[in-house]
């Protein structure tokens, strides 16, 4: 008799999440910041405008891959063949909560501020006149309205540009009844327009571009009724396909890819609540979209761009109380970087601590005639100019400077290709990584002749050369002079520039080679160690968590004994605390005034503790399709350190965390609502914040 086939194994059992569904659930977390009370109104308002951002990107880069699971069946109807059903669902529910967000809580909010956002209908002779002058002199001469007929088709709408469908009465002026106009809103023009105090009755009154526009449509089409009119707004299959194999020179194929980038399929229609169902069916049609891709809003169809207000208010009391990290601690002033580094590394913990000092490392490295050669990878450098400024000074000076430019990094590929250009055209090294990955390890090299000796000296990160940025996003710099760890990173940096094989390295480990494997065998090994009845921990602290190999290895560590606590601020498709099977993994996401960005590691065995700094999120791609790099702290009182600030305190944050449930839901922890609450964040803030020098006495 043939015996029964065994059950799965229990890790195999359990039904992961959707990652989708979990990236929307991060956003309903970000949205929580635009509810809470205690949080200022313009800040309020800022966090809105993330959601919708984040939201944008969302349909920009995930949407296409569910598009093809629609099969439209008849007008204004679809059969959905796959659950994405259940996703477009939560991705309007969301919308929903946004509106009624900015409608019936921030829109009063500020108004008991004094600060207005005024429609046609509540103004006042004046100021309708003001508007209409700026129309007239502003908005009109950059607008051209296309009549649809076989001569004028339907226009190129660009992704997220603003633009409006009117419905005409009546004829044109070559007699034919042509009724259906686009007018297409040039990008320059500013969504947000402060009136002025004549006409503001003291008060802080702004006009919403379309407001003005809607207002004069009537302006625009000379001897024809405007009828039934609907702003409108297209976002656009945004992600970028080069075959890398078959292109001979990646950069110029790029920037040709980046003018067509605007025209990719359309994903989703935005149009006002107001908008007839003709109009929309009619748009919908337009564009290829199915029913559910269509999103009727009660407000202006574009809420990024009010961010804009936040510029043009002046009311402190309105924001976040400025905060200024201190400069790094650990770095001594006055004291050369390299005589530092020879006797210990240095961690800075951004923003707490300002990314100034690796930005004066690169300038003293760039001024120092002892310097013969510096590596920099470049991925999102934004546009601030202060790191580039210093590359190029440093070819100037004679330097030897190689740049590996990610041209891939997504949505920052035009800045590369101009950065890459200008370094490129003054003698700088510039190379482009590896085909078919993309190079998202943070790494920077400087090689000093000191006397007989050439020394090598590191930065390494979790988070971008981004100065902007590095005020905004939590990270961790590790700048050392290990001659294990810099030595890795110099192979790696020949490795990335010349492609011969890497060979075995020291203390890192890099993707897509040996970070994938390493980090599953630490895991097991502590799963079978728990399973001799050894205790095992494992915190980890990273954006996304994604891959299904290493979420299996975590969840069979948990079977076995080992407590298992992630910090994961996005998408985690674990879930976690689900009886019989996760039952000793905890999952948390800390959601605060900054983003959460660094990713840290840490395994314990007994006694034995290891803390792993990397670039990498533990997601299917970052370990497979990228170059990333992962680094051990071996510095004792930086490992302590670490471990104190990026995983205690996030563990035991009652202010700002959220607890990731057994069927993927989140829950704020208990006394998130009380404002005294322990909040990590802030108590980083408090520990690093630069202090006022204390006022004199008066005698």
């Amino acid at each position: 008799m043939l015996n029964a086939p065994s059950a799965a194994p229990a890790h195999h059992r359990l039904r992961l999440l959707d990652r989708d569904h979990s990236i929307l659930a991060f956003n309903e977390r970000v949205l929580d910041w635009a509810r809470r009370p205690d949080v200022p109104a313009l800040e309020r308002l800022r966090y809105l405008c993330i959601v919708s951002s984040n939201l944008d990107e969302f349909f920009e880069v995930r949407a296409a891959l569910h598009m093809a699971h629609v099969v439209a069946d008849g007008p204004g109807r679809e059969r959905a063949v796959n659950p994405v059903a259940a996703l477009w669902a939560k991705a309007h529910g969301l919308v929903e909560r946004q509106y009624a967000l900015y409608n019936n809580e921030l829109l009063p909010t500020l108004a008991r501020h004094h600060i207005h956002i005024v429609s046609h209908g509540e103004r006042s002779v004046a100021q309708r006149r003001w508007v209409k002058e700026y129309f007239e002199r502003e908005v009109r001469p950059l607008l051209i309205p296309v009549g649809l007929d076989p001569a004028h088709p339907f226009p190129q709408v660009a992704n997220k540009s603003l633009n409006f469908i009117v419905q005409l009465g009546g004829k044109d002026a070559f007699g034919r009844q042509n009724d259906i106009a686009i007018v297409k809103v040039p990008r320059v023009l500013p969504r947000v327009i402060r009136m002025p105090a004549k006409v503001s009755d003291g008060k802080t009154l702004f006009v919403l571009l379309s407001s003005v526009i809607r207002a004069h449509l009537q302006d625009l089409f000379s001897g024809r009724e405007v009828g039934q009119f609907s702003q409108f707004r297209v976002t656009r299959n945004s992600d970028l396909a080069v075959d890398e194999e078959d292109v001979r020179n990646l950069r110029t194929a790029l920037r040709l890819g980046l003018a067509h980038r605007h025209y990719g399929q359309a994903v989703r229609l935005e149009v006002s609540a107001s908008c007839s169902d003709h109009l929309a069916g009619l748009l919908l049609a337009q564009f290829g979209l199915p029913h559910d891709a269509q999103y009727r809003v009660p407000g202006p169809v574009n809420l990024v761009r009010l961010q804009q207000l936040l510029d043009l208010i002046d009311e402190p009391s309105l924001l976040f109380a400025p905060f200024e990290g201190c400069y790094p601690r650990q770095i001594l002033p006055g004291q050369s970087f390299f005589d530092q580094l020879r006797v210990r590394d240095i961690a800075i913990h951004q923003p707490f601590e300002s990314f100034e000092g690796v930005i004066d490392f690169l300038r003293e490295a760039v001024a120092d005639p002892q310097v013969l050669a510096i590596k920099q990878t470049i991925y999102r450098t934004g546009s601030d100019p202060v790191m580039m400024d210093l590359l190029r000074e440093a070819v100037r000076t004679g330097k030897e400077v190689t740049a590996v430019v990610e041209l891939k990094a997504r949505f920052d590929e035009e800045t590369n290709i101009n950065w890459a250009e200008q370094l490129e055209s003054i003698g700088a090294q510039v190379v482009y990584g590896v085909v078919g990955l993309k190079t998202h390890a943070k790494m920077l090299l400087v090689t000093r002749r000191e006397g007989r000796r050439l020394v090598r000296y590191a930065h390494v990160s979790t988070g971008n050369y981004n100065p902007r940025t590095s005020r905004l996003y939590t990270d961790l710099s590790y700048l050392t002079a290990d001659p294990l760890l810099t030595s890795d990173i110099d192979n790696l940096f020949v490795h990335l520039a010349s492609q011969v094989r890497l060979p075995r390295l020291n203390l890192a480990w890099t993707a897509p080679f040996h970070l994938h494997r390493k980090l599953i065998e630490r895991i097991d090994a502590l799963s079978d160690a728990a399973a001799r009845g050894e205790e095992g921990r494992i915190v980890l602290k990273m954006n996304a968590l994604t891959d299904e190999p290493m979420i299996r290895a975590l969840v069979r560590a948990g079977q076995h004994g080992v407590k298992i606590d992630l910090i994961v601020r996005g998408a985690c498709v674990l879930p976690a605390r689900v009886p019989g099977l996760t039952d000793n993994i905890r999952v948390r996401s800390v959601i605060g005034r900054f983003l959460e960005h660094s990713r840290v590691f840490y395994f314990r065995q007994g006694d034995s503790e290891e803390v792993y700094l990397s670039s990498a999120d533990w997601m299917n791609r970052n370990m497979l399709r990228r170059v990333e790099l992962a680094w051990p702290v071996t510095d004792p009182h930086i490992r302590r350190r670490i471990i104190d600030e990026c995983l205690v305190a996030y563990l035991h944050d009652r202010r700002d965390a959220w607890e990731l449930m057994p069927d993927g839901s989140y829950e704020r922890v208990p006394g998130a609502d009380d404002p005294s609450s322990h909040g990590a964040q802030n108590a980083l803030m408090d520990r690093y914040a630069v202090k006022a020098p204390p006022k004199a006495r008066r005698t």
